[in-house]
């Protein structure tokens, strides 16, 4: 199994390799385009601020990778916002994957969300085992709204979409490598996937 994890410096790259290594499979990082076109599984993390990730993504030539990938794709956290439309953080231009453009919490409630909230209406094998309402780790200031291509949901101020996909293109706002048991078999059910569209 090639497991690849995009390493474009804006992410907790490690904390991902070694909840994949724990599953008992090896994950490389890297920023090759041949390396990651070649890729099994691509995990695509993100931690940080949107237009300054998306210019690291462009510099390296990745922002036109991406979206072209063929092999089952998990987009983390800023990750998966990147692959949205847009983000309303400095007014960010996505990859476009997932047709919904991502928007900040209002001020009624403490931004960023940090900590466990229950993820709900589970619908995708990315959840094969995880119980509904089960508890994820989430640190989040800006979110995308519930659409068309919502697997998950979450609540905090609103129901918004805490999980996305599009065929091989999957994303999940809260960090898998950091939510426990539950966590971990949603990237075992990731890394399992059978789907080469």
């Amino acid at each position: 199994m090639n497991i690849i994890i995009i390493d474009y410096g804006a992410g907790n790259i490690k904390s991902i390799q070694f909840a994949v290594e724990r599953l008992g499979y090896e994950a490389i990082l890297s920023n090759d385009e041949t390396v990651i076109r070649n890729a099994d599984k691509v995990i695509f993390p993100g931690v940080g601020e949107a237009s300054s990730a998306m210019r690291k993504l462009r510099a390296s030539g990745l922002d036109a990778l991406i979206p072209t990938l063929k092999q089952p794709v998990l987009g983390i956290c800023l990750g998966m916002q990147l692959m949205c439309n847009s983000s309303q953080e400095n007014n960010t231009k996505g990859l476009g994957i997932f047709d919904v453009d991502v928007v900040q919490f209002s001020n009624k409630v403490k931004v960023p969300q940090i900590g466990w909230n229950q993820i709900s209406k589970l619908n995708s094998p990315l959840f094969k085992g995880v119980s509904e309402d089960e508890y994820m780790y989430l640190v989040h200031s800006y979110y995308a709204p519930m659409c068309d291509e919502a697997i998950a949901s979450t609540n905090y101020e609103l129901t918004y979409a805490s999980a996305l996909q599009k065929n091989n293109f999957f994303g999940v706002q809260f960090h898998p490598e950091k939510s426990s048991l539950a966590g971990a078999k949603i990237l075992e059910n990731f890394i399992l996937l059978n789907q080469t569209k």
